[in-house]
């Protein structure tokens, strides 16, 4: 496993490793803190770093993961720690020592003290109180997963003479999950196509609300890893956007909105969990190594981490793979290092379910719970404890930093107050109060739906949807006499049930629409799949499947809601939702195909466009001079092979919109809403124009047994790879359609002269990091004029280019609402952050010397307004 720690187990020591991390493209440096007392008792640590092989890896396309299905089971032991791995190569490594010292060792775990922030220091006060009247088998209880007769996805026992009530943690980042009475939220990648920060955080406060009324102390998200390195990732969707800075913008709003109500938020997952394909240990393979260099760590996957902890997020969950060939959720130089001392992080380590590879190690390394359960921890950990493998120290500080959490977050009292450091700060209910074990059984009905929240779950709908083409002015539609409607992906899927079977249930997992959960469920089971669909076939989407998916109350299905429209304008329908090649009646006023991109959690998509849906498009296109396309994508589609027929005349990326799906899709088409949602990701002309970054890498040659996954492009993904290779995609990074036009002008760029621009931070560490990462540089406005004839929305993006960085990066937007011929002046802050790169020597973030350019525009590469500034 190459831990930097290898301490396995059932509370005994073994050696440890002590190496620097792989350098990457721009090389490594010694780090402070922990790894400076190192350095002093091993001089030899002070050398550069050697570099390790780098090998670029394919082979076999399979859905072998979905831990997730471990929530519900025990665990999945297929590793090949011991070395006793078995390989038809005879040159594969078959020992994980060969990989020791890849990641670099960072101990001890730093603690939590009310001294370190301020905001936490009143939680932390309260919680060492607590702790300190715990027996050791009491403190080892917070920190193990245990069953509790609930729905709740994972939970903590109550410490009942203390007055804790324990935990209840449930899924996910997109609403709560397999349970009735809920809402179904727009996912992430509808958020991040909103580019709308006041309606992300709207969200996340409604969405916390559900959570809190069912009692739900830990909503599993948001997500912000993966970040979408791998176009055909199989959880992109579950995130915002594959650019770090609107990700972590994103995130903010989320952990603030969802935390703003009492419910922890646990943002996930933590790091380098980039694809689906060997997550997790299976069949005889390790988990895929993620290998990132320290520059791309920071400026990169790290990024929107940051944006979360800044925001005060109480959990964060660590990840199935590996880093630098250490697992994540052992990794004490991801965990103890960047998250605990680097950025200040306040709360607990949640290991995400079944992805605990060892005892002692995983405690050692800053991991501080174990969900759903462990043989490694439990009874074990008291063990360790008691012989000195784990110190005592450790074990209070994990408790700690849990009871401090939910202190923080004022979950105090649903039943009685003990002790004298207890205060009520407000009502909480009880863990899983909600969340029946078994809704096929009578049970407490708990309806976690609010009236005030349709607002927000429509208007989170509409601005999700892309439009990406509209030709010939045929969106709006104005009461037309006849429409024709085709495509798997208009009506709701034939079944909408909970499975009381077990296992993974279609339903509960979002797989309802995609063969009633059969390759899901197969994902979850760590199965070898063939020929995976690259759609859902048994009806609409509203998410993606997995543990992000939704499932909610009602849904209003495309289908549904142009049925009742129809009936208000007097309009005649035709469908046919089942033929590849139907009948096409030429008199309609517009034919709508409605399809869709499926992906989920367990494995990664298998392509990024289907024969079938686009062979569809081109048959109704050949009979229908007004033929309007609309994907429900979780994650990139190509349209090549269709969107320069001249009768497709419109084409929207619906995305993943919620149960708003129908209501919302209607509003668009018939002009009551105006389309102001933007791409949160490039899409390409063509598959080969990502390189490497289409697909996951896979096991091969040497390394058939430790997957690796080099992360050699660096900085550059998405939009900055096009870029930086100058390649034209067909849809730009931030690119989207309006019923309207806007200008862009007056641009004007005013520096901070009270704001320190010395080339590095001096502040103390808060939340995030440095305090004054966060001070404003400068401030740049400009003014957009609506110069169509209809009021709508405009989300104006700013980009900067920072010497020696990408020629452009996203550092902000705003997207005012404007009333038709009128202007409106957008104001835009550059934190000493934004205008930063990390400095791998100094192990700083680094405000140079030079100029700095600045574009403002619509889109990545539509950018009218150019100017620059000196530091």
């Amino acid at each position: 496993m190459a831990e930097d720690n290898p301490l396995r187990g059932r509370g005994h020591s073994s050696k440890a490793a002590y190496d620097p991390v792989q350098p990457g493209p721009a090389g490594t440096a010694p780090r402070r803190g922990c790894w400076s007392s190192l350095q002093g008792k091993f001089p030899i640590l002070t050398k550069k770093p050697f570099q390790i092989l780098l090998v670029l890896l394919c082979i076999l396309p399979f859905g072998l993961l979905g831990l997730l299905a471990l929530r519900n089971r025990g665990h999945n032991d297929a590793t090949c720690t011991s070395g006793n791995c078995s390989s038809g190569n005879k040159n594969a490594i078959k020992d994980d020592t060969y990989f020791y010292g890849q990641s670099q060792p960072c101990y001890p775990s730093p603690n939590m003290t009310a001294a370190v922030v301020a905001t936490w220091a009143g939680a932390v006060g309260k919680a060492v109180a607590m702790v300190r009247n715990m027996t050791i088998e009491e403190k080892v209880s917070l920190t193990t997963g245990a069953p509790s007769g609930t729905g709740c996805s994972g939970s903590i026992p109550p410490i009942s003479r203390l007055g804790f009530p324990g935990l209840c943690l449930s899924d996910a980042g997109n609403g709560l999950r397999a349970t009735d009475f809920v809402s179904g939220w727009p996912s992430g990648i509808h958020v991040g196509a909103s580019w709308n920060k006041v309606l992300a955080r709207q969200r996340a406060v409604n969405m916390g609300l559900e959570f809190r009324t069912k009692g739900v102390n830990v909503a599993l998200g948001p997500v912000v890893g993966p970040i979408g390195r791998v176009v055909q990732g199989g959880r992109n969707w579950e995130g915002f956007t594959v650019d770090p800075w609107l990700s972590g913008a994103f995130a903010f709003e989320t952990v603030q909105g969802i935390q703003s109500v009492g419910v922890i938020t646990s943002t996930k997952h933590f790091i380098g969990n980039e694809q689906e394909t060997n997550r997790v240990p299976a069949n005889g393979k390790e988990a895929v190594s993620s290998n990132i260099d320290d520059k791309t760590m920071h400026e990169v996957y790290l990024w929107p981490f940051q944006d979360a902890v800044h925001a005060g997020s109480g959990n964060i969950m660590c990840s199935y793979n590996r880093v630098n060939n250490s697992y994540g959720c052992q990794n004490s130089f991801t965990q103890n290092y960047l998250l605990k001392e680097e950025l200040g992080f306040q709360g607990f380590v949640v290991s995400d379910w079944g992805a605990q590879r060892s005892g002692v190690a995983s405690a050692l390394a800053g991991m501080d719970m174990v969900m759903p359960n462990s043989d490694l921890w439990g009874s074990t950990l008291v063990e360790a404890v008691r012989n000195g493998s784990v110190p005592q120290v450790r074990l209070d500080d994990m408790a700690v930093r849990i009871v401090a959490s939910w202190y923080q977050m004022k979950q105090v009292g649903y039943i009685f107050i003990v002790l004298s450091y207890d205060t009520r700060d407000q009502d909480f209910p009880e863990p899983g109060f909600g969340m029946p074990p078994d809704l096929t059984k009578p049970h407490r009905i708990v309806d976690a739906r609010n009236a005030s929240s349709k607002r927000a779950l429509l208007d989170g709908a509409v601005e999700g949807h892309v439009l990406v083409k509209n030709s010939n002015g045929a969106l709006p539609f104005r009461k037309p006499r006849m429409l024709s409607l085709y495509g798997y992906s208009a009506r709701n899927p034939d079944q909408w049930n909970y499975n009381a079977m077990g296992g993974v249930s279609a339903w509960s997992f979002g797989g309802e629409s995609a063969y009633q959960g059969r390759d899901v469920a197969g994902a979850f089971a760590l199965e070898s799949q063939d020929q995976l669909p690259q759609v859902a076939p048994n009806g609409t989407i509203v998410s993606g499947g997995g543990s992000g998916a939704v499932t909610p109350a009602y849904i209003s299905s495309p289908f549904d809601a142009l049925n009742a429209r129809a009936y208000e304008d007097g309009t005649a329908l035709f469908w046919d939702f089942t033929s590849a090649e139907p009948y096409v009646d030429s008199a309609s006023d517009a034919c709508i195909i409605m399809l869709n991109a499926f992906s989920s959690e367990g494995y990664d998509r298998p392509g990024i466009r289907d024969k079938y849906s686009d062979g569809l498009i081109r048959h109704v296109a050949q009979s229908c001079n007004n033929t309007v396309v609309v994907f429900h994508n979780a994650g990139t589609r190509l349209v090549e092979d269709f969107i320069d027929h001249p009768n497709v005349t419109a084409v929207i990326f619906a995305h993943l919109p919620g149960q708003e799906s129908g209501h919302a899709l209607v509003s668009i088409l018939y002009g009551e809403s105006n389309p102001s949602g933007k791409l949160p990701y490039t899409v390409a002309a063509n598959e080969s124009d990502y390189s490497n970054l289409l697909k996951p890498d896979l096991p091969e040659g040497m390394f058939e047994i430790f997957p690796q996954s080099n992360f050699t492009e660096g900085v550059y993904i998405d939009y900055r790879h096009f870029d930086a290779k100058n390649i034209t995609p067909r849809f730009e990074f931030g690119f989207g359609l309006s019923y309207t036009t806007f200008d862009y002008s007056n641009l004007k760029i005013d520096k901070n002269t009270s704001s320190s621009t010395e080339s590095y931070p001096s502040g103390p560490v808060e939340e995030g990091g440095p305090s004054d990462l966060w001070h404003t540089v400068a401030t740049i406005s400009a003014d957009i004029h609506n110069t169509g004839e209809v009021d709508g929305a405009e989300a104006a993006q700013l980009y900067v280019g920072i010497p020696g960085a990408p020629i452009r990066q996203l550092r902000g937007f705003d997207k005012p609402f404007i009333n038709a011929t009128q202007s409106a002046t957008v104001s835009l802050k550059l934190s000493r952050r934004d205008l930063s790169v990390w400095d791998v020597a100094s192990q700083k973030w680094l405000l140079q010397r030079g100029q700095y350019g600045i574009w403002v525009g619509a889109s990545s590469r539509k950018l009218p307004l150019q100017g620059s500034f000196d530091l």
